[in-house]
């Protein structure tokens, strides 16, 4: 479990495909911390598992399936990445619940600056737009952030300079992909109610009363 607020802004050593799957190489400083082969990471909101640690490096193994639904494909020598060890229990959480479980890929759409700040547009896929509320989270690349303008395809979050200071944001353009996790409470609802409405009997758990309980 994340919280999505990352630690570093590590680079890419090596990504080396082979046989549908691939070795990614990750230079880090403090995310090197404490990690042990086997430990989970968050890589752009990716959990990995560390399988070797030399140096000031470590590697983990990515599957075909994690190729296939985040941007970790497109990484070479040099990309950097957002990186984040799990939550401790005696952590602050100073995001929201993140897994690192990625629910879709996105575009940057727009980036326009305002001093120091920015305001980011990215797509939003189709089988993730439901999630998605004015004001509510998101995971982007395995960052938290709050949805300021959300549209029918398309999302706007608003950036302070320490975010992009201090993740990969800073370096992204137009066009460019960006991993997608939504918050797990709303697929967790969205599950409930769809159970509910398909079982025969009357409904205790509506649109209706989440509201009235203040979701």
């Amino acid at each position: 479990m994340f919280t999505g607020i990352i630690e570093e802004v590590g680079h890419v050593k090596s990504f080396q495909p082979h046989q549908g799957a691939a070795t990614l190489e990750i230079v880090a400083m403090k995310t090197l911390e404490g990690l042990q082969v086997g430990d989970s990471v968050a890589v752009n909101g990716v959990c990995l598992t560390v399988r070797e640690r030399v140096g000031s490096t470590f590697q983990a193994q990515l599957s075909q399936e994690t190729l296939t639904r985040s941007n970790l494909s497109k990484v070479k020598s040099g990309t950097l990445v957002n990186l984040e060890r799990p939550l401790l229990p005696s952590s602050r959480l100073g995001g929201h619940f993140v897994q690192g479980h990625v629910d879709g890929i996105g575009k940057v759409l727009s980036i326009e600056t305002q001093s120091e700040f920015a305001v980011m547009e990215f797509s939003l896929p189709p089988q993730i737009q439901a999630y998605l509320v004015e004001k509510g989270s998101i995971a982007v690349d395995g960052i938290s952030l709050t949805v300021s303008l959300l549209k029918k395809d398309a999302f706007q979050v608003a950036l302070i300079p320490h975010t992009l200071e201090n993740t990969n944001l800073r370096t992204r353009r137009e066009g460019e992909a960006v991993n997608l996790e939504c918050d797990v409470l709303a697929k967790y609802v969205e599950s409930l109610l769809r159970k509910q409405k398909e079982s025969d009997k009357e409904p205790k758990l509506t649109e209706k009363y989440l509201r009235e309980q203040g979701y």
